[in-house]
Formats: structure tokens, C-alpha cells, sequence
């Protein structure tokens, strides 16, 4: 099933001030490509053979130079039965160069739920979002249901896997909560306690500043921050993960992700400190909010949450990067099988598990 990692649970809640990877588990055969279901090995996906691979020099835009070298390993290709250095040089400056011109958005998160038409009921009656499209996939016994406030192609959704027959699953310590903006906060709780859902925060104003927030929790326990703001192109606007090292985690979503650092907070009074991470204003569009909480190092994951999916114009180039910069490549850069969609799966330094998907065959799959 899914390996559950001990990791230290002792933790405080985390409440933003201004108002989301990995679970070792398998693959998805959404558009993201990476399942919540069978947790098939990553590595069924392979590059081609190296005689047919690209250059890292091609991927970055560099002339053939000097042997290519990541720490004290060199790339050899063998050649008609001779061994020759591959005459190439990638750089971390050139990479990071590629990352921040790159197209990149946050397309989905991804997550399991033990009963998914309760789930949707919850979401769309209590939460104003659409059904935007579900697909049951009976030989590999899953159905996943995408949800959301706008369509695929220009906003962030989520996607609900549910597996048959697992009706409940461990949500961990790690996870912290995903983000809505509502433009009248007392109402949308008011209307969700009517349809009988859990409110764990009233409706009031953020401690030390002026926003209004509440905290409620889905019917499977997931918690959502609602956030009274005016309209906005996003109103899923945030996932909020905790991690051990902010510092390290900042660094690894500028250059590996091409995340801009958008604000950092520390709160001394209740011990966290908050870095919101994103490629566009947190007004406009969905952010990752990492929290770190004083002296914490490691967290639970569970095996509820799965993962963040991203846009890109070249998962091959997005995997060097991630190697490059720190991340673990979990299923190698190329197309899925069936429907050739390319992607590629990481993880972060927490082990947080993103998948990144080819933008053009991402829009294909919606057609």
C-alpha cells in the first residue's frame, strides 16, 4: 500500500497572517500523470537510451565544450564501441537562467479522499466550486473527480482521487491547509455549518492585522483557510505545506522551481515563520505557502496528500534543473504511456512531491 514515514509530530498550528511532495506513493494516470492509486514504482518510465537522449548542452543552449560535470561525475556516452566523453558543459548559472524564463503554472494539487461523491457534494454545495470533469478508471480500480472555480486551461483545480474500497486515509502532520478567497467570509461559514460541515476557526480578523479568516475542514478532514478578499482570478489562492529548514526550502523553489520569494513573515508569539512562494501576486494568482515551526525538523506525511502539478515547456530541461539544484528525480523526464504526455516527478528537500507536466500536451489532454 503506501509506506508511512515515522517523523516527528509535535507541532504548533499554523495561522498566516496575510489571509502546496512526497508520500512515496505511486503514479497517477491523471493529467498529471501521477496517480494516487496503483503506487506503481516511478521508475516503470525511462528515458530512451543514451545513443537517442539530449545533450545537456542542447538543453540549455550551450556549444559543446569541456566533458560535463554535476560534483565529481562526468557523463560518458559509449560510441561504436568506444568509449568517448560527451563534450558538454551545464552550469547551475545556465540553468538557472532556462528555470526563470520558462512558462510556469501551478495546474493542480492532488489528493485522496475516501469517498468522493461526498467530497464533491461538500465542495460544490458548500464551497461554490464545479464539477469540472470525473473518469473512472475500473482495470486500475480508481475514480478521479477535478474541481475547481474556473476552467483547466488558465486556473488552478483540484483533483480528487478515490480508490476502491479505501475509505479513510492519514492526513499526517506535514500538511497544513489549502487557501480560498471568498468575498464575505461569515457567509460562506455560516452556510457551511448549515450544510453541517466543521468549523475549527470563527470568522474574524487575522491575529495582528486586519483580514478576515476562518478555518473549516472538509469531510475527510482536510483543512481550508477561507480568505475574505475582493474578486480575484484565483479564489483557489493557496496549499500550505510545513517544512524543516525555510531557508533551504526557499532556496530550492527559486532556482529549481523558478518560484519568486513574494513575502516571509515570522510570527516570535506563537513560533513559525511563513514564506509565501509563487510565479505571480498572491492577489492573482495561487501561491505555496511554506511554514516552518521553531525547532520542528521532520513531519509525518501520511498517505493522504499527494502532490502539486506544474507547467512547463520542457520537462527534460525541468529535470536537470531539479537535479542540479538538490531535488530528487523520482520519475524520470518523457511521455506516458498511451497518452504521451511528458512529465517528470521530484522531490523537494522535505520530500514534498511535485509533478511537472509539458504545457502543449497538458492543453492537448483537455481538448
Amino acid at each position: 500500500m503506501v509506506r508511512i514515514v515515522p517523523m516527528a509530530a509535535s507541532i504548533r498550528p499554523s495561522l498566516s497572517s496575510s489571509f502546496i511532495l512526497c508520500n512515496n506513493t505511486g503514479t497517477s494516470r491523471s493529467t498529471t500523470a501521477v496517480s494516487l492509486n496503483s503506487f506503481a514504482s516511478p521508475s516503470s518510465l525511462r528515458l530512451p537510451s543514451l545513443s537517442s537522449a539530449i545533450r545537456q548542452s542542447e538543453l540549455f543552449g550551450l556549444k559543446p565544450s569541456k566533458p560535463w560535470r554535476q560534483g565529481c561525475t562526468s557523463l560518458r556516452v559509449a560510441a561504436a564501441g568506444n568509449m568517448a566523453q560527451a563534450s558538454t558543459t551545464t552550469t547551475p548559472e545556465n540553468a538557472l537562467e532556462w528555470v526563470k524564463q520558462d512558462k510556469r503554472r501551478m495546474l493542480h494539487v492532488v489528493y485522496r479522499v475516501g469517498d468522493l461523491d461526498r467530497t464533491i457534494k461538500f465542495y460544490t454545495e458548500c464551497l461554490g466550486m464545479k464539477l469540472l470533469r470525473k473518469r473512472d478508471i475500473p482495470e486500475e480500480r480508481y475514480t478521479n473527480a477535478f474541481l475547481g472555480y474556473g476552467p483547466e486551461d488558465s486556473q488552478f483545480v483540484i483533483e480528487l482521487t478515490y480508490n476502491y474500497g479505501i475509505d479513510k486515509y492519514d492526513i499526517g502532520t506535514g500538511f497544513g491547509h489549502f487557501g480560498i478567497a471568498v468575498e464575505d467570509v461569515t457567509k460562506t461559514v455560516e452556510l457551511i455549518k448549515a450544510k453541517g460541515g466543521k468549523v475549527t476557526r470563527e470568522p474574524g480578523p487575522v491575529k495582528g492585522g486586519s483580514t478576515v479568516i476562518a478555518f473549516i475542514e472538509d469531510p475527510d478532514g482536510y483543512k481550508f483557510e477561507l480568505l475574505e478578499r475582493g474578486p480575484t482570478p484565483e479564489p483557489l489562492c493557496q496549499v500550505m505545506l510545513r517544512v524543516g529548514d525555510l531557508d533551504r526550502s526557499i532556496n530550492f523553489y527559486e532556482k529549481a522551481f523558478g518560484m519568486e520569494l513574494l513575502r516571509k513573515r515570522d510570527n516570535a508569539e506563537y513560533k513559525y515563520t511563513i514564506a509565501m512562494m509563487g510565479y505571480g501576486p498572491e492577489d492573482k494568482s495561487t501561491v505555496l505557502e511554506l511554514t516552518y515551526n521553531y525547532g520542528v525538523t521532520e513531519y509525518e506525511k501520511g498517505n493522504a496528500y499527494g502532490q502539486i502539478a506544474i507547467g512547463t515547456d520542457d520537462v527534460y530541461k525541468t529535470a536537470e534543473a531539479v537535479k542540479l539544484f538538490g531535488g530528487k528525480i523520482t520519475r524520470e523526464p518523457g511521455p506516458l504511456p498511451g497518452i504521451n504526455t511528458k512529465i517528470t516527478a521530484c522531490l523537494d528537500p522535505d520530500g514534498w512531491k511535485t509533478v511537472f507536466v509539458d504545457n502543449t500536451d497538458f492543453i492537448k489532454e483537455l481538448e
